[in-house]
């Protein structure tokens, strides 16, 4: 499957031109900052842009893997406070209803998608303060012992004391890792979709190019061509 993809701004002439490969899905270009941005895809037949393998009815189909990764990496790519639109281009016609059937699909599978990161967000939270917890605890617990400790004289006390202080800190490294570093990334995802789920969508139709067939009517060789004619006789 070959789908080309370009990114365009109405403040810039400039376009930016993929190849819309499986192996190509993470390549990025550069692009200068705009105020409106859009993504516009190129595809043979309308079934490329989404999953084939979902059952579900086509309103609420899946959008195809590299599809989707491609408009979410560019929309990673801008501001968010910036709005994106979304432009299909396709071969051969599509009627009204069909028109608001796709607009709908990508528009639904974005706020799923929406409503995913939602969750993995809340989960990873109630993870935090588990962690969190299990973190204080178990510092508590090694201070209590290390000052306990401190009654002993000795280098092994000290550097039985050392150890469990290193310990207690080290049981704070997965509360202190998600509320520091993990939880925005998921934020700015989750709003990236929801500003997806509510973007424009455009649908271009064109004619698809037209085949011809040349056909060469082939003659029996004049041997048969006279056996042929002396059998009517």
């Amino acid at each position: 499957m070959l789908v080309l993809i370009h990114v365009n701004a109405t403040a810039r002439a400039a376009v930016h031109h993929f190849n819309y490969t499986p192996q190509t899905a993470m390549k990025r270009i550069p692009h200068s900052a705009q105020r409106h941005h859009h993504i516009e895809v190129h595809l043979d037949t309308l079934p490329q842009l989404f999953n084939s393998m979902d059952p579900s009815p086509f309103y609420q189909k899946d959008l195809d893997e590299n599809a989707e990764e491609y408009i979410v990496g560019w929309a990673e790519e801008y501001p968010l406070a910036e709005p994106v639109s979304l432009t299909l281009h396709l071969e051969g016609g599509l009627d009204e209803a069909a028109r608001e059937l796709v607009t709908e699909a990508v528009h639904n599978h974005f706020t799923n998608q929406t409503r995913l990161a939602r969750l993995e967000f809340r989960r990873l939270m109630r993870k935090g303060w588990r962690s969190l917890l299990i973190g204080l605890a178990a510092l508590a617990v090694t201070v209590v012992f290390s000052e306990l400790l401190q009654r002993y004289g000795g280098a092994l006390s000290m550097v039985a004391r050392e150890s469990l202080l290193i310990g207690g800190w080290v049981a704070m490294w997965r509360p202190i890792q998600i509320y520091l570093y993990e939880w925005w990334p998921l934020q700015r995802r989750r709003r990236i979709f929801d500003k997806l789920a509510r973007m424009p969508v455009t649908i271009k139709t064109r004619a698809a190019p037209s085949r011809t067939t040349s056909q060469r009517s082939v003659q029996p060789p004049a041997d048969e061509r006279n056996s042929r004619s002396s059998g009517a006789h």
